[in-house]
C-alpha cells in the first residue's frame, strides 16, 4: 500500500494558486464540443476527471488539442458527433458520466458507458428514467438504476421530464446540458427539494457562455426553447477550484493564517466559494476581493462550533468536518445525504477517519455531529476509500501539532495532483 507521513505543524500561511474548477473544467469541454465552432479553453484543471472526458471526446470525433500550459482548443461538433457507436471509459468520474450519459442518449448513437467499480455503484435511476421520458433507449448492463450502460438511439417522444432533485444535482445538470440536442421545446420538473442548488447555478451560467438561455421557474421547472443552439464564446477561462479552496482557508482559520487563495473570489460562478461563510459563523477573520478570499485564525484564536444547514456547499462541507476537530462546542453538519452517493460513503468515511483522531462522532441518514478531543491522538493512519477529497480534508489534522500518515495519498490526482505539495508551502 502506498501511503505518505506528514508531519506534525502548528502553523499556516502563505498564497496558493487554485488548480481549474472540475466543475466548470468537464461542463465547459462538453459545450465547447457540442457547440458550432472552436473553443479555446484556458485554466483547465489537469486532472483524472478530465483527462476521462477529454479521452472521450476524441473517441466520439471531436478535434482535441493540447496547446500547452493548460491551454486546450476545442472543435466543436455543432450538435452531432461523428463517431457513432462507441465504448467509453469515464473512471469514477461523475462530472463526466452524468452529462455524457444525457448526451449521447439523445444524439442517436450506439454507445457503451462504464467506470470503475465504484462508479458502478453510484445511483443513475434518476437521470436514466428522466431521458426515457424523452425518448432515450437505454438498458442497463449490470444491477438496475446503476452503470454501466448501453445507449441506443431515442425514439419520439413528449416533450416534458421529470427528475428528482434529491439524490445528485449531477442528473439535472445532465439533462440541461442534452436538452438543446433535441432541438424541440423541452422542460425538466425537479420532483421534491433540488439539492446542491450552486451547481445547477454553474450549469445555467456556462449554458449561458455557450449562447443557450434557460426559462426558469423557480428551482422546480427549466424549459430550452426549440431554436437552442450550442455556440462557442471563441475564448474562455476557467475559474479556479472553490472546492480545493476549503482546504487553504480551513488552514489559515486553524493555523493562524493569513492564507489567501488566488483564483475565486467574489465574482465566482461557483456555490463553494460561501464556504468562506461558514468559516466566519466559526469566527475566521475572512477577507475576500474579486478573485481572491483571504482566512485568519479567529481573535480568540479558537474556532467556534457550528450547526449548519450544509445544501448550499456539500463538498466543501467536508472541511467543515475536520475544521470541527479544533471548535470549541459540538458541531452538527446536516442535509448532507448527498455524500452518501459520491466517490464513497462519505458520511460514513468522514466518521470512521474522525474517530481515530479522538473525536466522538454520530452520524445519521443525512447528517454528521462532532464532539472535538481534549486533546488529538497522533500518528492516526487515515483511509482515503479511494475518494480525493478525504484524502484532502484530513491532511488539515496535522495542524494540530500531530503527524499522521495518509494512505493511497495518489487519490488527489482526481482533482489536485499536487496538493501535498502544495499543502507543504503553508504549513509549517
Amino acid at each position: 500500500m502506498n501511503f505518505l507521513d506528514l508531519p506534525a505543524c502548528s502553523q499556516a500561511s502563505g498564497t496558493v494558486r487554485l488548480p481549474g474548477s472540475k466543475s466548470i473544467s468537464n461542463r465547459v469541454l462538453l459545450l465547447a464540443a457540442l457547440a458550432e465552432g472552436v473553443t479555446d479553453v484556458y485554466d483547465l484543471l489537469d486532472s483524472d476527471d478530465t483527462q476521462h472526458m477529454l479521452a472521450a471526446l476524441r473517441t466520439l470525433g471531436v478535434g482535441v488539442e493540447d496547446c500547452g500550459g493548460n491551454h486546450w482548443r476545442i472543435r466543436g461538433v455543432d450538435g452531432v458527433f461523428p463517431t457513432r457507436q462507441a465504448d467509453l471509459f469515464l473512471g469514477n468520474a461523475g462530472t463526466a458520466f452524468r452529462p455524457l450519459t444525457a448526451a449521447l442518449a439523445l444524439s442517436g448513437g450506439e454507445y457503451l458507458l462504464k467506470g470503475v467499480g465504484r462508479m458502478h455503484e453510484r445511483p443513475i435511476g434518476d437521470l436514466v428514467e428522466a431521458l426515457r421520458q424523452l425518448g432515450a433507449q437505454i438498458d442497463y448492463l449490470g444491477k438496475s438504476g446503476f452503470p454501466p450502460l448501453q445507449l441506443h438511439p431515442p425514439i419520439q417522444a413528449g416533450d416534458c421530464a421529470q427528475v428528482r432533485g434529491n439524490v445528485s444535482s449531477q442528473f439535472l445538470t445532465g439533462l440541461l446540458m442534452a436538452l438543446p440536442l433535441r432541438q424541440s421545446t423541452t422542460s425538466v420538473e425537479v420532483v421534491g427539494e433540488l439539492i446542491s442548488k450552486p451547481y445547477i447555478g454553474i450549469t445555467l451560467a456556462m449554458l449561458r457562455r455557450f449562447g443557450v438561455e434557460v426559462e426558469q421557474d423557480g428551482w422546480q421547472k427549466f424549459t430550452v426553447a426549440a431554436e437552442a443552439r450550442y455556440r462557442s464564446p471563441g475564448d474562455i477561462y476557467v475559474e479556479g477550484d472553490a472546492s480545493s479552496a476549503s482546504y487553504f482557508l480551513a488552514a489559515g482559520a486553524i493555523g493562524g493564517g493569513p492564507v489567501r487563495v488566488e483564483g475565486v473570489g467574489q465574482a465566482s460562478v461557483q456555490g463553494d466559494v460561501r464556504f468562506a461563510d461558514a468559516l466566519a459563523l466559526m469566527g475566521a477573520q475572512i477577507e475576500m476581493g474579486p478573485n481572491w478570499i483571504e482566512a485568519r485564525a479567529p481573535k480568540s484564536g479558537r474556532l467556534k462550533a457550528i450547526d449548519l444547514d450544509c445544501n448550499h456547499i456539500p463538498d466543501a462541507a467536508m472541511t467543515l468536518a475536520v475544521a470541527a476537530l479544533f471548535a470549541d462546542g459540538i458541531t452538527t453538519l446536516s442535509n448532507i445525504a448527498s455524500w452518501r452517493v459520491k466517490e464513497t460513503d462519505r458520511i460514513a468515511a468522514m466518521a470512521t477517519e474522525l474517530r481515530k483522531v479522538g473525536a466522538i462522532v454520530e452520524e445519521g441518514a443525512d447528517f454528521i455531529r462532532i464532539t472535538p478531543p481534549s486533546k488529538l491522538i497522533p500518528n492516526a493512519v487515515i483511509d482515503t476509500y479511494e475518494d480525493h477529497r478525504m484524502a484532502m480534508c484530513l491532511s488539515l489534522v496535522t495542524l494540530g501539532g500531530v503527524p499522521i500518515r495518509i494512505n493511497e495519498p495518489g487519490c488527489v490526482a482526481k482533482t489536485f495532483p499536487d496538493y501535498f505539495q502544495r499543502f507543504a508551502g503553508i504549513a509549517q
